[in-house]
C-alpha cells in the first residue's frame, strides 16, 4: 500500500474518529446493539441488543474482542441497561419479565418522539450463565437505568417511587435504598466517578406551566420526552448537584474520565432536534468543550475501560441499513 493511499486513510480516521481515538475496531455487525460497559478485569461487555429476530432488546456478555456473545437475561419481556459487579461474575439489569413477559407495545410518536418508563421495570442480578440470583427492586412503577461503582460497592438507578423519575442508589443488595433528587423532571442515566464521590447524569427540568404540565401528562402514560436534556454533576449523595450544561438540546450517557476532571458525553447540539449525536467532551465544571467524534450519524454510550486506555461505545457508523446500530472501541488518546 503506497504511503500517498496510508496517508489518505489516516485522515479519514481522522475525520471520523478524532485524534483522542485510534485503531478503531468494530465489535458486531448489524442489529440495534448499545450501552456495552466493561468488566472489572476488561476482558468483557455486557450490552444490550435486539437481534437474531427478538423484537425487543436482551442482555448479552460478549469478549472484549466481540468474539463468544452469550445472552444471559431470558428471552422474556424487554430489558436494558447491563452492569458488571464487582466479583465480574454477575451482571444487573433491568425487565419487565416478571409482569409482561412478552415485548410491550412501542410508544405511540402521534405524541412526538418519546421514550418508554414501562412501570413493570425491576432491577435483577443474574450470573453468567443467566441464572437470576436476586431481584433489588420491587415496588409499583419504573426502575431501572442502573449503574455503580465497584470500589464503593453503590448502585445508581433511576425510579419512579416517589412518585417523580429520581436518581436513587442502594447497597449491592437491595438495602439502604435513597432518593438523591427532588427537582420535579427527569433524572436519569446516572454514573459515578471511579472514586465513587461524583455523580453525572442527563435531566430535564421543565419550567412550571405548560412544559411541566405535558412532562407530568407523558409521565402518567409512562412515556417521557428525551430531546431537551443537559447534564448534571453532583456529590454521590445528590448534594451540591449543579447544571454543567445549556444547549437547550438532548445531551446524556456522560461519563467521567478516569481521572475525574471531564465529563465525556453524547449530544445533537450541531444539530439540535436531529437524531445525529456525536461524543463531546468537557471540564467538570462545562468549561473547555471539545467534540470527539465525527461519523455524522448516531453515536453514543461512551465507556471507558478499567485501566483507562480504551472506550468502548455505540454508533451508527458502517451500518448497512437503518437503525441498525453497532458496538465500536478505540484506543483512548487524551
Amino acid at each position: 500500500m503506497s504511503r500517498l493511499v496510508l496517508l489518505a486513510l489516516w485522515i479519514v480516521a481522522t475525520v471520523y474518529a478524532g485524534p483522542q481515538l485510534a485503531n478503531l475496531r468494530q465489535l458486531t455487525r448489524g442489529g440495534q446493539n448499545a450501552e456495552a460497559y466493561w468488566s472489572p478485569d476488561g476482558r468483557r461487555l455486557v450490552f444490550q441488543s435486539t437481534r437474531d429476530g427478538a423484537g425487543c432488546d436482551q442482555i448479552y456478555v460478549m469478549d472484549a474482542t466481540g468474539q463468544n456473545v452469550a445472552r444471559i437475561s431470558s428471552g422474556a419481556g424487554v430489558t436494558t441497561c447491563g452492569y458488571f459487579f464487582p466479583d465480574g461474575k454477575h451482571v444487573l439489569y433491568a425487565s419487565t419479565h416478571d409482569q409482561f413477559p412478552t415485548c410491550p407495545a412501542r410508544p405511540d410518536r402521534s405524541k412526538g418522539y418519546v421514550w418508554a418508563v414501562h412501570p413493570a421495570y425491576d432491577i435483577y442480578v443474574a450470573d453468567l450463565n443467566g441464572k437470576i440470583v436476586r431481584r433489588l427492586t420491587d415496588g409499583q412503577g419504573y426502575d431501572a437505568e442502573a449503574t455503580m461503582n465497584w470500589a464503593r460497592r453503590r448502585i445508581v438507578y433511576t425510579s419512579k417511587a416517589s412518585g417523580d423519575l429520581d436518581l436513587w442508589s442502594m447497597n449491592l443488595d437491595g438495602s439502604r435504598k435513597t432518593r438523591l433528587t427532588s427537582t420535579a423532571g427527569y433524572d436519569g442515566g446516572a454514573f459515578y466517578s471511579r472514586d465513587g464521590r461524583r455523580l453525572v447524569w442527563r435531566a430535564h427540568h421543565p419550567a412550571e406551566g405548560p412544559d411541566l404540565d405535558r412532562y407530568k401528562q407523558l409521565l402518567s402514560e409512562d412515556v417521557t420526552a428525551p430531546m431537551k436534556m443537559e447534564l448534571f454533576v453532583a456529590n454521590a449523595d445528590g448534594s451540591r448537584a449543579k447544571q454543567i450544561t445549556n444547549f437547550g438540546c438532548a445531551s446524556f450517557a456522560p461519563q467521567f474520565t478516569p481521572d475525574g476532571r471531564r465529563i465525556i458525553f453524547s449530544s445533537n447540539k450541531n444539530k439540535c432536534d436531529s437524531r445525529e449525536f456525536e461524543l463531546f467532551i468537557v471540564d467538570v465544571d462545562g468549561q473547555h468543550l471539545q467534540q470527539i467524534t465525527s461519523f455524522g450519524g448516531f453515536t453514543s454510550f461512551p465507556d471507558f475501560s478499567p485501566n483507562g486506555k480504551q472506550l468502548v461505545f455505540t454508533s451508527s457508523h458502517n451500518a448497512r441499513s437503518p437503525y441498525e446500530f453497532n458496538i465500536f472501541r478505540a484506543d483512548w488518546k487524551p
